[in-house]
């Protein structure tokens, strides 16, 4: 089959190489598509604007997987809203009518849940304005799509890291990171996980369900993160207190609904996960 990826950063380019491990075409749609890996085919587009390149007509699958030039709700809005309705367009502007169209989300549409646990069925209340854009467009992509044979398919991802992507290692090398004083949960998935979570759903043989969260197995109080990096670094325990608001609000993310598609994760906690950054970051004791 020939997969679109509709934006095509860190996340996109390493489920694109996994498809083309698979032996699919892949097509990269990215702002500066020589960046690109040579088994993904670049090409330049800007999802905010219009003027898109022309679709592969035998295209199967499509991934609208963007990220916000800048923390703003105009950023949000133009990144997911105008980027979901922009793809649209041109698959009907090219008449191509794909199988199945991927969109990456985020587990911020659920807002804070006191520490309560929370599945595709959980009634979506964003706390912020990040939640309340990508649940809008999630909306737009259902509505869409609503009579046709393209099936709409949002991956709720939780917080991701990898390589590249360390910002609790830095904290805790740098003496920043601070364990709250109560428990806050906490919900993650690595890169590569990520990655597989959107291939999977992208060519799994059963027709996907409207919504997947995707996280690993293990919402992880963040206190208990925090201490595991520092006994794997050899850095002392970041101090308790005042941790600041929750990134992405207290609750608990169920993986379930993914996992009964047939999904199994190579890090199924941050633990594994963990472990496997620091490796392969070559990051040494003090």
């Amino acid at each position: 089959m020939t997969v679109l990826l509709a934006g095509c950063g860190d996340l996109g380019t390493e489920a694109g190489l996994r498809f083309a491990a698979l032996g699919h075409r892949v097509v990269g749609w990215r702002r500066s598509p020589a960046k690109l890996p040579a088994a993904i085919e670049g090409a330049a587009a800007d999802l905010g604007s219009k003027d898109l390149p022309p679709v592969p007509a035998d295209t199967t699958a499509v991934v609208i997987a963007v990220a916000a030039d800048s923390p703003t709700e105009e950023a949000y809005r133009a990144a997911y809203v105008r980027g979901v309705e922009n793809v649209l367009d041109t698959l009907e502007r090219d008449q191509v009518s794909p199988e199945r169209i991927i969109f990456v989300s985020s587990t911020a549409v659920y807002g804070d849940a006191g520490g309560g646990w929370v599945d595709e069925a959980t009634t979506a209340e964003p706390g912020g304005f990040s939640g309340r854009v990508l649940l809008e467009a999630e909306g737009l992509l259902q509505a869409r799509l609503s009579g046709t044979r393209t099936a709409g398919v949002s991956l709720r991802l939780g917080g991701i890291y990898g390589p590249g992507r360390t910002r609790l290692i830095d904290q805790v090398k740098t003496g920043s990171a601070v364990i709250p004083e109560d428990v806050r949960y906490t919900n993650r998935i690595h890169r590569d996980d990520a990655a597989a979570a959107i291939v999977h759903l992208a060519g799994m043989a059963a027709v996907p369900g409207p919504v997947y969260i995707g996280v690993d197995n293990e919402p992880a109080d963040l206190g208990a993160v925090l201490r595991f990096l520092a006994a794997e670094l050899g850095f002392p325990e970041p101090k308790v207190g005042d941790a600041g608001p929750a990134r992405g609000g207290n609750k608990r993310c169920s993986n379930g609904l993914l996992r009964s598609a047939g999904f199994s994760f190579t890090f199924p906690t941050f633990r594994e996960g963990y472990k496997d950054v620091i490796a392969g970051n070559g990051v040494r004791h003090p």
